[in-house]
């Protein structure tokens, strides 16, 4: 059971002003976290559209227009499309954990972040550009780096 308790003391109240730095400090971890839910929204979009699958997996996109009654579960059970989807998040749940604390910690948290962001323009850049499905892949593996990255150092 959680108790709370009220001062009702005549003391000194806390005079903080909401300065510049504290909205930036606030921009800053809302942005580190929505990037993990634009993501999740645009790789899903993405995943189902005809030209994407067309260009990237065409036997998925043959399958999607082969049969229209069969279930979007059956028609995208490609495990290079689950390598898609997942290669973010498990090169982010990696960098997370065996690299990003170290990282911050020698170098700070400012570089921290600016190494994930840089991580993130890289990626998107390479995913911009790609020509293949291992580019694809590339720069979902980047932006996990920059995903883990972020993760770790925002918060803080």
């Amino acid at each position: 059971m959680a108790i709370g308790v009220i001062s009702t003391t005549s003391g000194p109240q806390y005079g903080g002003k909401i300065t510049s730095f504290v909205v930036l400090s606030c921009v800053t971890a809302g942005m580190g976290g929505l990037i993990l839910g634009y993501d999740v929204g645009v790789s899903g979009g993405v995943t189902s559209m005809g030209s994407f699958l067309k260009e990237f997996y065409p036997k998925v996109y043959l399958r999607m227009l082969e049969d229209k009654d069969i279930s979007n579960y059956c028609k995208f059970d490609s495990q290079l499309l689950t390598v898609f989807t997942s290669s973010m998040y498990i090169s982010g749940l990696i960098t997370t954990t065996l690299f990003a604390s170290t990282f911050t910690e020698k170098f700070g948290l400012r570089l921290s972040m600016l190494f994930g962001r840089a991580m993130f323009v890289v990626g998107a850049a390479v995913g911009g550009g790609a020509v293949n499905l291992s580019m694809i892949i590339l720069a979902r593996v980047l932006l996990g780096v920059g995903m883990g990255f972020s993760t770790q150092a925002v918060p803080l």
